[in-house]
């Protein structure tokens, strides 16, 4: 017999440790509920209508880049558009929002990998954040490629990679287990064969040092999932407050529930009330 769980307060992203499989935890305010064992179980997931920015918790109509205000969304060197876009850092030119938040998050070495979620793709990330990201993205392998200096190298690599392969997870596929066998080893061969050209001429203008291909082995990942949605329907807490249905798996940041998924990174900085029923 298992204890019915309820619990309030601001959903965070749900943490996740690598374990076969994936073990998940969902955060809401203080508290880390284990979700695994939720398999099976009813929950519901009630919104308030209170979104708070989880950086200066500020009360917010709206969320901006899952879970801010809109002052520290357009502040923020967390929130500048070469996070998304790294090849667009303007740190050496001295217009970074935060230079410290720069030297810590950006300035630092970062990993150039080949990631299998919904098929191949390239991705970047800091070392420090392997293999959350690979998780985070729903990954069944990853394998890293390259080391280089910085964020900003790091963006210039990606976009020469991005001409002959994708940098986007089709999450649709992704949440249903569609996803083909792929052996990332040659995969980062021929990709390294594509661009040796391209990372020459990086070379020649950050120092041979500041990109270091690497022989690593990959990670494969599996996830809880009970079963695999056929089709896929998102539930929107701004569209409707109240989510109901039986946990059938977790995948990423998604729940997947028997009345459709949620992704719980989208609604970061959301009060909710988070129920579990008991057995």
């Amino acid at each position: 017999m298992s204890e019915p769980i309820d619990v309030t307060g601001r959903l965070r992203k749900m943490p996740a440790e690598a374990g076969d499989p994936v073990v998940y935890n969902i955060a809401v305010g203080d508290t880390r509920i284990p979700l695994n064992g939720v398999l099976g179980k009813q929950v519901r997931i009630d919104f308030d209508g209170v979104i708070r920015c989880i950086h200066c918790d500020r009360t917010t109509k709206k969320s901006f880049n899952q879970g801010y205000c809109y002052p520290c969304f357009r502040k923020l060197a967390a929130c500048d558009s070469c996070i998304m876009s790294p090849e667009k850092c303007h740190y050496h030119l001295g217009t970074c929002r935060e230079p410290e938040w720069g030297e810590t998050h950006c300035m630092v070495e970062h990993v150039v990998y080949l990631a299998n979620s919904s098929g191949l793709k390239v991705g970047i990330t800091r070392g420090s954040q392997i293999p959350t990201r690979w998780i985070d993205q729903g990954a069944v392998d990853a394998i890293p490629m390259l080391r280089v200096a910085t964020r900003y190298l790091s963006g210039l690599v990606e976009v020469a990679c991005k001409r002959h392969v994708a940098d986007r997870t089709n999450w649709r596929a992704m949440l249903k287990g569609d996803v083909p066998e792929l052996d990332l080893v040659e995969e980062r061969a021929r990709i390294l064969g594509l661009i040796a050209d391209d990372l020459a001429i990086l070379r020649e203008t950050h120092g041979e040092g500041s990109i270091a291909e690497v022989d690593e082995g990959g990670l494969g990942l599996s996830y809880p999932v009970h079963v695999w949605p056929e089709k896929i329907k998102t539930h929107n807490l701004d569209k409707s407050p109240e989510v109901e249905g039986v946990l059938e798996g977790i995948k990423g940041q998604y729940l997947i529930l028997d009345t459709g998924v949620i992704n719980i990174r989208k609604f970061t900085g959301y009060e909710v009330r988070f129920r579990v029923a008991g057995d």
